[in-house]
């Protein structure tokens, strides 16, 4: 495999990140959505840097499953979501591929009758996006290649990997 980013570099950018987030939310609770279950790692690092009062919420939302590197049917169970009306949301995920997933969940988050809904993403796929959507905060923009490490997945092997690297099939 070829390290794209490197744990370094990861964990400068996830502080930067981190930062921005906590100077657009200075005086306010957040409620970070993380999506299941490649944002864990991203979402642990981000919320040690956050000096920002604030809950977490999960919900697991897939479309890759299995030896698969295209996208499927998009799953979505919300059943971890906390209440979030009347707080401000962050949601959270790993990588923005095409956007379906993302679009899919900001529409339905935006129904719960919530303050305020930004997203932030580590990764964008350059080139991959169909839906619009707009991203707050995003880490890196890679290329349109498979990629694993730091949360993200293959056939639930890598996630493990403090990098991210691309995965040659």
């Amino acid at each position: 495999m070829k390290i794209l980013l490197s744990a370094d570099d990861i964990q400068r950018r996830v502080a930067e990140m981190a930062q921005q987030i906590a100077d657009d939310y200075r005086g306010q609770s957040v409620t970070i959505v993380g999506v299941l279950t490649g944002c864990l790692m991203f979402l642990a690092d981000l919320v040690r840097h956050l000096d920002l009062p604030l809950r977490i919420g999960l919900l697991q939302a897939s479309s890759y499953r299995g030896a698969t590197t295209t996208p499927g049917l998009l799953r979505v169970q919300l059943e971890l979501l906390p209440d979030l009306r009347g707080r401000h949301v962050l949601l959270l995920d790993d990588i923005l591929d095409t956007g379906q997933t993302l679009a899919y969940l900001n529409r339905h988050l935006q129904t719960l009758d919530v303050a305020s809904l930004r997203i932030a993403v580590l990764l964008r796929k350059e080139g991959r996006q169909q839906v619009p959507l707009h991203v707050d905060y995003r880490g890196f923009d890679i290329p349109d290649a498979f990629v694993v490490g730091y949360g993200l997945d293959y056939n639930d092997e890598y996630r493990h990997l403090p990098y991210v690297a691309v995965l040659n099939l």
